[in-house]
């Protein structure tokens, strides 16, 4: 039965894969529309910059800005077991372990 349903899954990926690359001919992009006016090219350098760097510096600036103004409570934050954070009710629980 699996091998069914997979045979049917890989034959409608392959015919939707198909009809999608019949339906977008290549050959539409050569004819301009009224109103086409299309500017240069990127450099190769203009393209990284603008597609690779600025979201590379847009994630740093928002996460900066995320860590520096942190203002939550440090006995809320979540700490991975095997740390050596200490929270204030571990410490109080010692504290009056020992008293």
């Amino acid at each position: 039965m699996d091998k069914k349903n997979a045979l049917r899954a890989g034959a409608l990926a392959a015919g939707t894969t198909l009809m999608m690359l019949l339906m977008s001919s290549p050959a539409l992009a050569l004819t301009r529309d009224d109103g086409d006016d299309p500017g240069t090219g990127l450099s190769v350098v203009e393209t990284l910059g603008l597609y690779v760097l600025a979201p590379i510096a847009l994630f740093a600036i928002i996460a900066g800005l995320v860590m520096v103004l942190d203002r939550s409570h440090p006995d809320h934050r979540v700490s991975t077991p095997g740390t050596k954070a200490k929270t204030k009710a571990k410490a109080k629980a010692k504290v009056g372990a020992k008293a």
